[in-house]
């Protein structure tokens, strides 16, 4: 299986968002990590899967929640881009590399 790598500001947007599904319920924190899980499990597995982008980057939707995982693929490893939300400031991850 491929090794997974967070660029530092996905990894910040995903305890961002852990933190805040925890402070509203503990079935719904429970809930969005069970679903990064299976997100996370998926892209490596069959990281050619999901659509290409503009850009080259691969964009994973998840099925509950508002957020999508923006990956590339380097070798033998994942690099998540972005753990991004879907009704906020498209695009600004494009400049990560």
């Amino acid at each position: 299986m491929m090794r997974v790598e967070f660029h530092p500001d996905a990894e910040w947007e995903l305890t961002e968002a852990q933190a805040w599904y925890r402070q509203r319920s503990d079935v719904a924190a429970q809930a969005f990590a069970l679903e990064i899980d299976h997100a996370l499990r998926s892209i490596t597995e069959a990281p050619e899967r999901w659509p290409k982008m503009q850009r080259g980057e691969r964009r994973f939707l998840l099925a509950r929640f508002p957020y999508s995982i923006l990956y590339r693929i380097r070798g033998s490893d994942i690099f998540i881009i972005a753990v991004a939300h879907l009704k906020r400031r498209p695009g600004y991850w494009r400049s990560r590399r």
